[in-house]
């Protein structure tokens, strides 16, 4: 049934289980098993299936999408946005109301189901029973709050998806949409106004905001690629309809006031705009038509009995148009967000109107978040902020014992025959660690690690590449002019960014990697030999000649060895306070903590949505723990440096005493290897941890890179054939006007009367002979009229024999007919039958 005001249709989707993507999400990312939540998937799915099934304007169908809107809301909290589900839905508005459009977009579905809540409650202002005052105000309350649910997407919910909206839901077409729902709620209410006979000063404030919220509607409509033309001409046709009924309600306040010359000036206005609607009303259903001519015909009749009452009694002059005072505007419509959708949170509960939250014992994927963040951060802090920093101190101690030939030179002397305890003890640990092999199986498994890393990035960079030749294929194709989308570094500038922040990754990784092999490469020999039988190592440490210690070069052996052994008890006191600290940090395990914290926020702020920002305070407290390891870094420098000093002390006296003495230099030469590629093996141990940890995160790093590349290009895809789709297209300029088949032509001979097309002769010379009245007769087949197409350029031609005279259509009053004379029709002559 046609009506004064617009509804908005309702979005169609398809049915899907959004409880198998949620079970399988937890299966994936929690440590919780999806049994446990058996009864919330199947709520979930009842909810949805309910909601997208409303399609009646009926108040039951409110709560329906509601509740399903508050519970993703409550959901989003608990889940990421992608959550692996495509969900598909079809525009309601536009062009492409057949063509679906998916997304794995949690928010993108919860968009959708309130652009339905909004369409529902314009459904129900729709059906209410408007001739009462009752059903006016229920009328405007629902539009209110559909306008309020069209504010709530376009503000809350569109930037949270990080994805482009649908056609329909752009910026532009919520704007329009908005204002059309506050325009038509004004105008129940302007209506309420009149039906309770309200003031006519008041009831013009009313009408000159309906006209100006119907302005607004329009002319975001025009920006819009969804809005029909035929909603424009409504609304443009109700900007000028309650202009007019303003001006005429002033006018009758004018009236009263007995300012008879301004009640005239705004009849006329009045007039004017009515006549400007009423240019749209081949556009218009016969509702809004119908008011229309209502209003032109009192105000006519009201500008005739003031213009005639002025003229002859008050005599007051017309003020023209640009002395009028501008109304007054009245607004009473707002856009209401209905607490149901702004405020969800308060709505879900065991006794409450939505029902319990649903995933409630699922650790929420906020804390699920901070839990990896303070893992990092925590990580970070541990391994570089204090390991490395006493890595680099115990390989400073490393370097230094290397420059003084320790402790092969003592070793050679004390012991010049046979294997020092503590080069037995090193190959040892040599030969039950398996060190070669170790290391080769390390180097193996790291530069798989690269390579799937490499083949990782490489793939999406590919993407990437494949996705920017596409664009530019397109825009050769179709110009720059009509191919107006953004460039793909500009639409991506993130992911492109990322490109060049991974690839400084890899290369700094393959430089340290080539590192590594060099210094395994430089050591790997004498590690064979360490991994050898003792007999075999005892082969290639030549034996000296020396028996016994002279007694002036005992005691600098003796403080040589005290500074020697000082040292090395500080190299193995930091090993294991290392290996303590790498437990401590391991057994750090803050889930309940976190599930505790969480659970206070959501009690102090029940109505906000936790995220991880919020736990910053919980981590900078949590990482106080480790504030003594931090400090005890600067002691620990302090110590060695007080070591290192006392050992080359020691050394260069030993050295000093020992001057001249030879007989021992290969066997120290041999030892110093010895101990140098032990030492050596155990800095690339450590290097290769680091390797496989860095190629580990940056795999998270580099799979987040490619996903995003993934969907990036599908949504520029999906994007692409829409707007190639439209441009496929012909122009408005390549159709044309043809005329029908030859049918038998009908020629006009003139009798007796004089008439015009519009029903009166006001408009014709006085001095004008009668026109005959028309009598049809059939012509003649012989020459049926060519097909052609039109042009504005060609005019309009009648058919029929030419006469040899210069006269237009116009002349038809001295004796000629139609079909005679000129045969291009003068438009500014109107018709006339002769």
């Amino acid at each position: 049934m046609a009506s004064n005001i617009l509804s908005l249709p309702f979005r169609k989707t398809n049915s899907l289980a959004l409880s198998a993507a949620i079970k399988q999400y937890i299966s994936s990312k929690y440590e919780q098993h999806p049994d446990m939540f058996k009864q919330d998937l199947e709520v979930i799915d009842a909810l949805r299936r309910d909601a997208v099934h409303v399609r009646e304007p009926h108040t039951s169908g409110v709560k329906k999408i509601a509740a399903y809107a508050g519970q993703l809301s409550w959901m989003g909290g608990k889940f990421p946005i992608d959550i692996g589900v495509d969900f598909t839905w079809y525009s309601a508005l536009g062009y492409n109301t057949e063509r679906p459009v998916s997304q794995n977009n949690l928010k993108f579905e919860l968009a959708n189901i309130l652009y339905n809540l909004a369409a529902l409650y314009s459904q129900l202002a729709t059906a209410s029973n408007r001739g009462t005052t009752e059903g006016l105000r229920a009328a405007c309350n629902y539009l209110c709050l559909a306008a309020g649910v069209l504010s709530h997407i376009k503000q809350e919910v569109v930037p949270e998806m990080r994805s482009a909206p649908p056609e329909d839901m752009d910026d532009d077409t919520l704007e329009s949409l908005e204002y059309l729902m506050l325009a038509q709620a004004q105008e129940c209410f302007w209506q309420k106004a009149v039906m309770d006979n309200f003031k006519d000063a008041s009831i013009a404030k009313l009408a000159a905001k309906v006209s100006d919220f119907y302005s607004a509607a329009g002319d975001w409509g025009i920006k819009s690629e969804a809005i029909s033309s035929e909603w424009i001409h409504h609304t443009t046709a109700k900007h000028h309809h309650f202009a007019a009924a303003a001006q005429y309600r002033q006018a009758c306040d004018c009236l009263e006031k007995r300012k008879y010359g301004e009640e005239v000036a705004r009849l006329r206005d009045s007039i004017a705009c009515v006549n400007e609607a009423l240019k749209e009303a081949r556009y218009l259903n016969k509702v809004v038509l119908g008011d229309l001519n209502g209003l032109k015909n009192r105000v006519t009749e009201d500008l005739k009995r003031a213009e005639k009452d002025n003229d002859l009694i008050y005599l007051n002059p017309v003020p023209p148009k640009s002395e009028l005072k501008t109304l007054e505007r009245a607004a009473m419509a707002v856009s209401k967000v209905p607490k149901e959708i702004s405020e969800p949170a308060s709505f879900i509960g065991d006794t409450k109107e939505f029902g319990p939250p649903l995933f409630a014992k699922l650790v929420p994927f906020a804390v699920h978040v901070a839990a990896s963040i303070y893992e990092e951060r925590r990580d970070r802090l541990v391994n570089t902020n204090i390991i490395d920093e006493l890595e680099i101190l115990t390989t400073k101690i490393h370097d230094t014992l290397r420059s003084l030939n320790l402790p092969g030179s003592l070793q050679a002397l004390e012991k010049p025959l046979g294997l020092p305890p503590t080069l037995t003890a090193h190959a040892e640990e040599i030969r039950q660690a398996d060190a070669l092999t170790r290391l080769q199986r390390s180097f193996s498994d790291t530069a798989k690690l690269k390579a799937s890393d490499d083949a990782a990035f490489a793939e999406g960079r590919e993407l990437l590449q494949a996705e920017s030749q596409e664009n530019e294929r397109l825009t050769m194709k179709y110009g720059t002019d009509r191919w107006t989308r953004m460039g793909s570094r500009s639409a991506a500038t993130k992911l492109y960014s990322q490109v060049d922040e991974i690839d400084g990754y890899l290369k700094s990784a393959a430089n340290s990697d080539s590192l590594v092999l060099t210094k395994f490469r430089e050591c790997e020999e004498m590690l064979r030999v360490l991994s050898s039988s003792d007999r075999d190592i005892g082969n290639f440490v030549p034996s000296s000649r020396r028996a016994a210690i002279p007694r002036n070069l005992e005691g600098e052996v003796s403080r040589l060895r005290n500074s020697l052994n000082e040292v090395s008890r500080l190299e193995s006191r930091r090993r294991r306070n290392i290996d303590t600290l790498r437990e401590k940090s391991k057994k750090d395990d803050i889930n309940s903590s976190m599930l505790a914290e969480a659970a206070r926020l959501e009690r102090e702020y029940p109505s906000q949505t936790v995220v991880a920002a919020h736990f910053e305070d919980f981590f900078e407290r949590r990482l106080t723990k480790y504030d003594a390891d931090i400090a005890a870094l600067k002691s620990e420098a302090e110590e060695q440096d007080r070591l290192t000093h006392q050992l080359q002390l020691a050394n260069a006296n030993f050295v000093a005493a020992r001057k001249g003495d030879t007989s021992s230099k290969n066997r120290e030469q041999a030892l110093q290897k010895l101990e140098n590629a032990y030492f050596m093996y155990k800095e690339i141990v450590s290097n290769l941890e680091v390797g496989r940890k860095f190629y580990n995160d940056l795999a998270r790093i580099v799979g987040r890179f490619r996903d995003g590349c993934k969907q990036f290009v599908y949504e520029r895809r999906e994007e692409a054939q829409m707007l190639e789709s439209e441009l496929s297209l012909p122009p408005l300029a390549s159709l044309s006007m043809t005329t029908p088949p030859p049918q038998v032509p009908w020629t006009y001979n003139a009798p007796s009367t004089r008439s015009s097309v519009s029903g009166t002769s006001s408009n014709n010379n006085n001095n004008q002979q009668d026109i005959p009245a028309p009598v049809a007769t059939r012509a003649s087949m012989a020459s049926p009229p060519l097909q052609s197409t039109w042009n504005p350029e060609m005019g309009i031609k009648f058919g029929g024999p030419a006469a040899p005279t210069n006269q237009n259509i116009a002349g038809a009053g001295q004796g000629q007919a139609p079909g005679q004379g000129n045969n291009t029709w003068d438009a500014s002559r109107g018709f006339k039958f002769g």
